[in-house]
């Protein structure tokens, strides 16, 4: 459960976007997508290991 503590005379709009920054932060919508469809020990490997790939060559870009 989030809990945004509201100060008084702020609005509902910063409150609301406060509570969706941190609902976003939780990963909750995330897990549940990923928890929808089973995916092979074998494939989710294969994809961490593809973004690890992809995350050096861009570093490696960087310092280049």
């Amino acid at each position: 459960m989030l809990i945004i503590p509201v100060k008084d005379g702020e609005s509902i709009e910063r409150a609301l976007k406060k509570y969706k920054r941190k609902f976003d932060k939780t990963g909750t919508v995330r897990q549940l997508r990923a928890r929808q469809q089973f995916t092979k020990p074998s494939v989710a490997n294969r994809i961490k290991m593809s973004r690890a790939i992809y995350k050096q060559s861009l570093l490696a870009k960087e310092e280049a």
